[in-house]
């Protein structure tokens, strides 16, 4: 799919991850891949930061795979998806989302 800027992606990025459990599986992602990226910094052990994709993308895609049975948007905009998962952890952080999710007329999963 083609997009014309970032609002729109946003918005199909958000109506692939309808299901609240797929948006936990990615909360629990990118925290893993911070935590690790973290450690790596505080440790100095650069090799741990290889580890961090496997948990941010190992857990997304699990749940693309299995809960919300959908493709995952990085395979086809790796960098927008990116910028919109920390943006989704943002705001899941700071109690954002469901007001975003209404924002955007979605109606959220709630399995």
């Amino acid at each position: 799919m083609e997009f014309r800027n970032w609002d729109e992606f946003w918005g199909y990025y958000m109506g692939q991850h309808s299901k609240s459990a797929t948006r936990r599986w990615h909360f629990a992602g990118t925290l893993s891949a911070l935590v690790c990226f973290l450690f790596a910094a505080l440790l100095g052990r650069p090799w741990l930061v290889a580890l961090c994709p496997l948990f941010g993308y190992g857990m997304a895609w699990y749940s693309h795979l299995f809960v919300e049975r959908n493709s995952p948007a990085s395979f086809g905009h790796p960098v927008w998806s990116l910028l919109c998962d920390f943006k989704m952890f943002g705001l899941m952080l700071t109690g954002g989302l469901d007001r975003e999710i209404k924002r955007l007329g979605k109606r959220p999963l709630t399995s």
